[in-house]
């Protein structure tokens, strides 16, 4: 989740609530509200 954080931030990502949750020890699940933003799910 680290990875994707610094990719978010590097295609111009600055929302910090995105960023410090990808950071952050999780839970990072299946169907966490992040990955869901990324896959333009509702």
């Amino acid at each position: 989740m680290r990875i994707l954080a610094d990719a978010l931030q590097d295609a111009g990502c600055d929302n910090e609530d995105i960023l410090n949750h990808c950071r952050g020890e999780g839970p990072h699940v299946r169907g966490y509200w992040v990955g869901d933003l990324v896959l333009g799910k509702e």
